[in-house]
């Protein structure tokens, strides 16, 4: 039987209150009262619109922890990707992500528009908008070899605000 999505991601963090008002006041995660005994300094999140018993779980282990090495001398994950249903959610998103310094990055990667951001901790995260299926043409295919620069306005004005991403797995 083959996997068929992530159910979960699990981050350590330096403070778990402050993660969570970023989690839930800037990507409207909500937080869960599932938290099982001896799990103090903990929280569990549900994304809006998941189905998922939680989609990211948030243990505290203190102000004084390191950043991670990942990528600088280290292997370790990059990043986790989230996906929004249409542009509009994405611009919004956006705007809450700069108005909260979190946003350091926008690419178009030809069949997926992606803002790039960093939590309290300076974890790496990805939100993305992927074109439709029935919306990829040649030029969102071609799109795809290169990193480009992301025009938010201009992919607004090609597929339109509210039409609903994604390749038919996610929904």
């Amino acid at each position: 039987m083959p996997i068929t999505r992530l159910n979960h991601a699990v981050l350590y963090v330096r403070d778990v209150e402050r993660s969570v008002a970023f989690y839930t006041d800037v990507l409207g995660f909500r937080v869960l009262n599932v938290l099982p005994d001896g799990f103090g300094g903990a929280a569990f999140l549900q994304a809006p619109g998941s189905t998922n018993d939680h989609d990211l779980g948030l243990f505290e282990i203190g102000s004084s922890a390191a950043d991670s090495p990942a990528g600088r001398g280290a292997v370790g994950l990059y990043h986790l990707a989230w996906e929004v249903d249409t542009l509009a959610e994405l611009e919004g998103l956006a705007q809450k992500l700069s108005a909260a310094g979190a946003l350091v990055g926008a690419s178009d990667h030809g069949t997926t528009k992606s803002l790039y951001a960093k939590d309290p901790d300076g974890l790496e995260f990805e939100v993305a908008w992927i074109v439709p299926a029935d919306r990829i043409d040649d030029g969102a295919v071609a799109g795809r070899s290169k990193i480009g620069p992301l025009d938010l306005a201009r992919e607004l004005a090609r597929y339109g605000a509210e039409t609903r991403g994604g390749v038919g797995i996610s929904h």
